[in-house]
């Protein structure tokens, strides 16, 4: 049997944990919802909902990286999700993020969950670079992404994905930026 040691993060307001089976129901609420559409949904089908969640766990097993789930302190229940992504067409890792409610928005939690996991994947898995891939609609991932420094990378390599729209490419800090 193959296993993986999934770090667990803290911050002040948040603990960021290895996705669960638990986290079902949250996230297929999520995927569900017309939230969901700059991630690729609405997706309803309880089928499609276990394989969203078997490929943030999976992710770990395949690169040594991946999402974690975001659960508020003194709480079980993950709020969403973020960390390193990078699916086998995209050109580079991602730091990625999503909040699952409209509840979760606006107290700064993907904010403090996205800067501890590029701290992590920085500081202790050796990324030298990361690049954030949002829809060009997605105002809020916009600003989250400006917000955490990140710039407009027009000569990134997007990813060959089956969306014929092109995505932005953030590009952020260098870790010897952050310091």
């Amino acid at each position: 049997m193959i296993t993986i040691s999934i770090p667990t993060l803290e911050t002040e307001r948040l603990t960021l944990r290895a996705p669960q089976a638990d986290d079902f129901d949250n996230l297929a609420a999520f995927m569900a919802s017309d939230r969901a559409a700059f991630i690729g949904g609405p997706v309803s089908g309880q089928r499609d909902v276990w394989r969203i969640l078997s490929n943030l766990a999976g992710h770990w097993l395949l690169r040594g990286f991946g999402m974690w789930a975001i659960v508020p302190r003194d709480e079980t229940a993950a709020i969403g999700v973020t960390g390193g992504w990078q699916p086998k067409t995209w050109p580079e890792r991602e730091i990625g993020w999503s909040l699952w409610s409209v509840e979760a928005e606006g107290k700064g939690y993907a904010y403090e969950a996205a800067t501890a996991a590029r701290a992590h994947l920085y500081a202790r898995m050796g990324w030298t670079t990361a690049v954030s891939y949002i829809d060009r609609g997605n105002s809020r991932s916009i600003a989250l992404a400006e917000r955490l420094g990140c710039t407009l990378d027009q000569t990134a390599e997007r990813p060959q994905d089956d969306d014929p729209t092109p995505c932005l490419v953030y590009r952020h800090p260098a870790p010897e930026a952050l310091h």
